[in-house]
């Protein structure tokens, strides 16, 4: 059973969708008491960082999702849910996060003609190997939106990198974690054998 955090934040019906069409069951969670029997977590998002831990804050979301993580339970964050994965940002003023994975996000740095957000498909390089990369090729388009970026304190937390700008993480993860800056959802066949593989990941590398 996948779970869905809903934190009011972003259009989840395409994420639904997608883990629905690979072949797998699905359950929105919205309070601290839907968490029972979901196997994976994925906390989607697109928006402002303070407007979405304040959500998690008040739906009391936040103990209940560190907890699905100590458990050894696979957690994937997609845009601004993998933002949410960092120690702290800064969007919308200084915020903490889920502190799953060290970092912080700060505003992407780009270029006079490089407008923000960044939306549109851009190639990732793959740095790393990882079992929810199976089959995904190096140098392959995703779906971006977003202005904000991860800054890792890691580099072992980082897994593939995307440009625009600057050079950023487009895939990151530790442990049973890992976080996508792009939406596999809206990302057609790669996008949607990464969530198939995420869905039968068992939280090990």
């Amino acid at each position: 059973m996948i779970g869905v955090l809903d934190i009011g934040m972003g259009n989840i019906n395409s994420l639904i969708n997608a883990i629905y069409t690979q072949g797998f069951d699905y359950k929105i969670v919205s309070n601290k008491d839907e968490f029972q029997d979901i196997s994976h977590l994925i906390i989607p998002g697109v928006g402002s960082y303070s407007q979405a831990v304040s959500n998690i804050n008040l739906k009391l979301l936040k103990e209940p999702i560190l907890a699905h993580v100590k458990k050894g339970l696979p957690l994937a964050g997609i845009c601004l849910g993998m933002q949410l994965l960092s120690t702290s940002g800064s969007e919308g003023g200084s915020s903490l996060g889920l502190n799953l994975i060290e970092g912080e996000v700060i505003l992407i740095q780009s270029q006079q003609s490089m407008r923000l957000p960044h939306v549109g498909w851009n190639n990732i390089q793959l740095l790393k190997d990882h079992p929810v990369l199976k089959g995904i090729k190096n140098d392959v388009d995703f779906y971006y939106v977003h202005s904000y970026r991860f800054k890792e304190q890691n580099s072992e937390n980082l897994i593939a990198t995307t440009e625009y700008g600057e050079t950023f993480p487009a895939i990151i993860a530790q442990d049973n974690v890992i976080g996508f800056q792009f939406h596999p959802e809206k990302s057609q066949t790669n996008g949607l054998k990464l969530i198939e593989n995420f869905c039968l990941w068992n939280g090990r590398c």
